[in-house]
């Protein structure tokens, strides 16, 4: 297995690197950071639009392969350039992944688990009462938009804490700064704003992770390994664990997996409606704003996180599926 994890990783890299070379060059010639300075009164002179440009690398009169060495430079000494408020990129990166981070940790975990367990669940007993409540649900929130999904949970907590007459479930930000208390009170009202977007997204994630997983058990049931493990004298529970759910596990690692990433900046709804100033938020800002170096960092990194899952779907099916450890 070490040779063919090494040979995806060498490809990885390779890949990594692509895909930030093309990240970069696709927002320096797609974007315009000059419009930040059309209707300004007075003008601002063309010599000093120029020399901000310059500055930030950002100036279109400098050939776009130039600018993408200078980046190139850079981005080697672990620079990913300002942004153009005057700020650095990578802080500003930094601060925005924790908070994303902070919803894909939990909420993507949970509803990764929460809907292989439905899933599963749903197959054993096919056509029963579980089955058909868990597929319709999972359709039916799948029918609705996270914003939706989102807006609905907002509106049952605002009648849950009117009908307590506190505020039971908080929804608006990360933490409440006017919040007294010592560090237990901050880690239970991060806490408190934590649970309806997770709730968000581990409902959006685990429906359709759900069905995807109901309908991989459902066609590994009636294999022949699995019959034979029961013909051998298997408890039924073990040989639907160990056999069955085993290998139905493997397509659904990767969706999970390629979920994991992409949620840094897939959130976007989910952040804006709960005021959490997280990678999708920030990602639209800097595409409004035309801000090229902010955009291609952001699309490196989202680049890099999924090539990283490739990697990690790699190693966790090389270990439910023997068949894959070649050379």
């Amino acid at each position: 297995m070490g040779k063919y994890l090494v040979r995806r990783l060498v490809n990885y890299v390779v890949l990594v690197f692509i895909a930030t070379s093309m990240a970069y060059l696709l927002a320096a010639t797609s974007l315009n950071p000059r419009a930040h300075f059309l209707g300004r009164n007075p003008p601002v002179p063309v010599t000093t639009q120029d020399d901000i440009l310059n500055r930030y690398n950002l100036n279109d009169k400098t050939p776009v392969l130039d600018r993408y060495g200078t980046w190139l430079d850079n981005l080697a000494h672990g620079n990913l350039g300002r942004d153009y408020d005057g700020g650095y990129v990578g802080a500003n990166l930094s601060r925005r992944m924790w908070v994303s981070g902070q919803l894909l940790l939990i909420g993507t975990i949970l509803g990764g688990l929460v809907g292989v367990a439905a899933g599963a669940w749903a197959a054993v007993r096919h056509k029963k009462a579980t089955d058909i409540a868990l597929t319709q649900g999972a359709f039916f929130i799948l029918s609705c938009p996270v914003f939706v999904i989102a807006i609905l949970l907002q509106v049952g907590a605002t009648r849950l804490n009117n009908a307590v007459g506190s505020r039971l479930i908080s929804f608006s930000g990360q933490f409440d700064p006017a919040k007294p208390g010592g560090f237990f009170a901050h880690i239970g009202d991060r806490l408190d704003h934590l649970i309806l977007p997770t709730i968000t997204l581990m409902l959006a994630g685990a429906s359709y992770l759900m069905l995807y997983q109901r309908s991989a058990m459902l066609d590994v049931l009636g294999s022949d390994y699995v019959r034979t493990a029961r013909a051998k004298g298997l408890r039924r529970r073990t040989a639907l664990i160990k056999h069955a759910l085993r290998t139905a596990l493997i397509p659904s690692v990767t969706l999970f997996t390629y979920a994991f990433a992409t949620i840094f900046v897939g959130a976007t709804f989910t952040e804006t409606i709960f005021g959490w100033h997280g990678m999708g938020e920030w990602f639209v800002q800097t595409i409004q704003g035309s801000d090229t170096n902010a955009v291609a960092a952001i699309t490196a990194v989202v680049g890099v996180l999924i090539l990283f899952a490739s990697f990690l779907q790699d190693v966790v099916v090389a270990i439910l599926d023997p068949r894959v450890r070649v050379g």
